[in-house]
């Protein structure tokens, strides 16, 4: 089974004040290498990590790692061009592969073991779509199969994974992460985080 992972990483952090949170550490790692550290621990392959704004800053974090790194330089248009973006990628490293994990640098808590839940689920339960389910509903880390890669690059402006988890419910796995719930989109977020999670 070839799953290729895409890292979507090219946001500008719009409300963190000017920090890229792709950036903030957290037990001695930034988040965009712990998500890349965590994606590298799986057997999947290639991962992609797709950067837009604040690239020069958060591609040294990435230096001699086994990773294929694209630039989205139309980030500004939304998270669908940075899937469009990492979809190419992908294809351009790995004509073979059965389905595509998203990640984003910030949910902290993703780790390997969820990663091989997704797909050890995709491959039990005959599902073309897994997603991680918490707070209520469906959301990323994803895993899509490849029969729904049109769909995904069909996608516009900040439409992303959830508009397809809508669309095709009936064929629509999930996997309870709760600690999903925990995403750093505010200073205020990073500083509650830190503290409990010292």
């Amino acid at each position: 089974m070839n799953i290729g992972v895409v890292i979507l990483a090219a946001g500008a952090s719009s409300r963190m004040g000017g920090q890229p949170k792709q950036l903030v550490a957290w037990e001695g790692r930034t988040l965009i290498r712990r998500v890349v550290d965590t994606a590298l621990s799986t057997p999947f392959r290639p991962v992609v990590v797709v950067l837009g704004a604040n690239r020069e800053q958060i591609v040294t974090e990435l230096d001699r790692l086994p990773v294929t790194i694209m630039e989205n330089r139309h980030w500004e248009q939304g998270l669908a061009s940075s899937i469009k973006t990492g979809l190419a990628a992908l294809y351009l490293t790995q004509k073979e592969f059965d389905a595509v994990l998203f990640l984003l640098t910030d949910q902290p808590h993703v780790d390997r073991g969820l990663l091989l839940q997704l797909a050890h689920v995709y491959a039990e339960s005959g599902k073309g779509i897994v997603a991680s389910s918490y707070g209520g509903s469906l959301g990323v880390p994803a895993l899509f199969d490849r029969k729904y890669i049109q769909d995904l690059l069909s996608l516009e402006g900040d439409a992303g994974a959830k508009k397809l988890f809508m669309e095709y419910p009936q064929d629509c796995a999930e996997v309870p992460f709760e600690p999903g719930r925990v995403d750093l989109d505010t200073p205020g977020d990073v500083d509650t985080f830190l503290q409990q999670n010292p």
